[in-house]
């Protein structure tokens, strides 16, 4: 029963609190419309998700979410700073094609998507075989390094998660 009614448990709650931070106020209203949206979105959308991700390491979340805030807040100064200070022609935008050892659909998801918030990166495209995912970078001097940052920063961490 509980299967059926919550298909996707965390989903739901991520549903219902987030909506409960959209509306910005605790009422019946919006907790019985947060609930509702925490039980009929995942069972509407349970045919798309014939397989629950599997989490290997559900604790280690924390701590990618704490240092994907960390550099969201960083890439954000830096690229104030780039656009307030630095010349165009000083510029050295790039595309970085960074090879992936991560396989899980849903950490190649969360890979781009944490590429995508961080301000002056966003992920492009991802190879056909899924092996590689190619970025646009604001600013990058070094190329390679950027690719190693994000292997060792996020797939690192992505790849204890998921795989």
């Amino acid at each position: 029963m509980r299967a059926r009614l919550l298909p996707h448990p965390l989903l739901s709650l991520a549903l219902f609190v987030i909506w409960l931070l959209l509306v910005n106020s605790i009422s019946i209203n919006s907790i019985v419309f947060a609930a509702l949206l925490g039980i009929v979105v995942p069972m509407i959308t349970q045919p798309y998700w014939p397989d629950m991700p599997t989490l290997r390491n559900p604790v280690a979340i924390v701590g990618y979410c704490l240092i994907v805030l960390y550099d969201i807040v960083v890439a954000n100064t830096q690229v104030a700073l780039i656009v307030l200070f630095k010349r165009s022609a000083d510029l050295r935008p790039a595309w970085v094609c960074v090879p992936l050892d991560i396989r899980s659909p849903e950490a190649i998801t969360v890979l781009a998507g944490t590429i995508t918030l961080t301000p002056g990166t966003v992920s492009c495209d991802l190879s056909e075989d899924g092996r590689a995912i190619l970025v646009h970078c604001l600013h990058a001097p070094d190329p390679s390094a950027v690719s190693a940052d994000i292997k060792s920063r996020y797939e690192r961490r992505l790849k204890e998660i998921f795989e």
